[in-house]
């Protein structure tokens, strides 16, 4: 079967009001986008309040449905054989041969659903239903009518050419990207912060990311992890910027000045602190993390609320009342898995004390973070200073 077109369907746009126009736009954006790097030629354009994408005659339908199916705010990709009117006799044959290649099987419920937006055309939609009802009946003794819950749903649009669709491929749903502003996401090389970013860029959210590194203690494997995680994720999130700090001394002088049982939640400190000032940098609207409550103990509520004393931007957590098994779920699905669990350690992992406090009490977490003072602002500096900047698509 050749598809020359698809119908693009999407959900909450469509609720959208006045503003709808701007959701409308920012899809056919994301679309044009999507489809810049695969073979072929694509005109992506609204028309009536519909997203078609009419593809030129030769072109990677794979690679196409592919590239749909990663664009938020899609929620259904029709794949459209367009005719030109001919007349009627000449639909029904063409509804046919449709029906026998679409489905080699014929034992299936069907409905035929007409539209006209051409209401010259010499038959409404009703006595189309019942036309093209009856050429396939007729042609296929094995298939019957269900007008309710039919298996195959078949679509014709009368438009200036003529559109036959029955198939409707998911989408991944969502909202297009940059039409709720953008976040920093604090991204390791984990399974969880790399799902995190896509669940909030789902929502139309653009991302910017910051990744720490902790030289020599962490290899280039494992910043080239991150960076690869980073291209996952952009393959439904578009371009991030990845700011890449250097956070050995930091570390270092935590490890060297605090108790060991709160290393963790003062480095988590210092991230979110360090994150943040990229974030107002960039004008991003807050914060992105992959905690989850009760997980490990950086992330219990107690040691939530210490980390977010930090902050003056919102937190965003989606994950915050996941299992684990649904965040791996997640992870499997967005192709993000097998690159997390390689075992190449990030700086979260290397410094971290045998038995962390999972109740850290704020007053004793500030007075330990006195013994920073001597060197703590130079080594923040030097690490905003310093920082590796790349833009990861």
């Amino acid at each position: 079967m050749t598809f020359h077109t698809f119908l693009i369907k999407y959900g909450e746009i469509g609720i959208k009001g006045k503003n709808r126009y701007l959701f409308e736009d920012a899809l056919v954006n994301q679309i044009k986008f999507a489809l810049k790097d695969v073979d072929g030629e694509f005109d992506v354009y609204k028309t009536q309040g519909r997203i078609y994408v009419d593809c030129s005659e030769f072109y990677d339908y794979e690679e196409a449905v592919e590239s749909l199916q990663r664009v938020f705010g899609i929620v259904g990709i029709c794949p459209v054989v367009r005719l030109k009117d001919q007349g009627f006799d000449q639909l029904k044959a063409d509804v046919v041969a449709y029906m026998d290649e679409m489905y080699e099987d014929k034992k299936k419920t069907f409905k035929v659903e007409a539209r006209r937006s051409r209401k010259n055309y010499p038959k409404n939609s009703m006595e189309i239903n019942c036309d093209l009802g009856e050429v396939i009946l007729d042609a296929f003794p094995e298939i019957r009518v269900d007008v309710h819950h039919p298996d195959i749903l078949l679509n014709v649009e009368i438009r200036e050419d003529i559109y036959l669709y029955s198939q409707i491929i998911p989408g991944p749903g969502g909202m297009p990207i940059g039409t709720n502003g953008k976040a920093m996401l604090l991204l390791s090389g984990g399974i969880d912060s790399p799902v995190a970013g896509y669940m909030v860029s789902r929502r139309g959210v653009g991302l910017e990311a910051t990744y720490f590194h902790a030289p020599p203690y962490t290899s280039e494997r494992a910043k080239q992890k991150v960076v690869d995680l980073a291209k996952l994720v952009s393959k439904y999130a578009g371009p991030i910027k990845l700011h890449i700090v250097n956070f050995t001394d930091i570390q270092l002088y935590i490890y060297d000045k605090c108790p060991h049982d709160e290393l963790t939640i003062i480095m988590r400190r210092y991230m979110m602190k360090i994150a943040e000032h990229f974030a107002k940098e960039d004008e991003c609207l807050g914060l992105i993390t992959g905690e989850s409550i009760g997980q490990v103990a950086s992330q219990t509520m107690q040691s939530l609320l210490v980390t977010n004393e930090v902050c003056t931007l919102p937190v965003y957590r989606p994950l915050i009342g996941m299992d684990k098994s649904d965040i791996v779920k997640i992870s499997e699905k967005i192709d993000t898995y097998e690159t997390s669990i390689l075992p190449f350690e990030d700086c979260c992992t290397i410094f971290v004390a045998k038995h962390p406090v999972t109740r850290p009490n704020l007053k004793r977490i500030i007075k330990s973070e006195e013994n920073l003072e001597e060197k703590i602002d130079e080594l923040y500096a030097e690490a905003i200073h310093t920082v590796e900047t790349i833009v990861v698509s």
